[in-house]
């Protein structure tokens, strides 16, 4: 039987052990913590600064990559913060800065948004994603590799 060794190409499904750290920061995503990410690759579903690099990778192959802003999670959008008025919260919740909540936009969808500022009458809305403007410095290890299903392919994802 002919055998072939995979490398990752788009449509494949990938599974990884990423670690990630910002700079000189300990470890914010550690692999001995977690389970492999799974993913399409080609399909935007990871970091764009990280899908990249992987095209060609076996498992097995590790790699480290220095991830900028804008490949990453974006440069930090001072238009993307919005005060809100503390009445839209229930009286006796507590907000802490830098608490993580859902809010429902204008248009029905749910948002991840970020406390900043909590004053008496508002509270400052941060909807940038909490990496925003930050360098990543990620290492990762391909730990499983397949060619993607027709189901998978036909509706997007794992």
């Amino acid at each position: 039987m002919y055998k072939t060794n995979l490398t990752i190409a788009d449509d494949m499904v990938v599974s990884l052990i990423v670690t990630m750290r910002l700079d000189e920061d300990p470890v914010i995503l550690p692999s001995q913590e977690q389970k492999p990410v799974i993913f399409l690759q080609g399909h935007g579903q990871i970091i764009p600064g990280v899908e990249r690099i992987l095209y060609g990778l076996a498992i097995n192959d590790e790699k480290r990559v220095v991830v900028d802003p804008v490949d990453g999670f974006g440069k930090v959008d001072l238009t993307n913060a919005r005060r809100v008025p503390r009445s839209a919260f229930s009286p006796d919740r507590i907000l802490h800065l830098g608490e993580e909540l859902q809010v429902r936009g204008r248009s029905g969808q749910i948002l991840d948004a970020y406390v900043t500022t909590v004053e008496p009458d508002s509270v400052l809305l941060d909807f940038n994603h909490p990496l925003a403007g930050e360098t990543l410095f990620i290492h990762v290890k391909v730990v499983g590799l397949r060619a993607a299903t027709l189901a998978e392919l036909d509706h997007g994802y794992v």
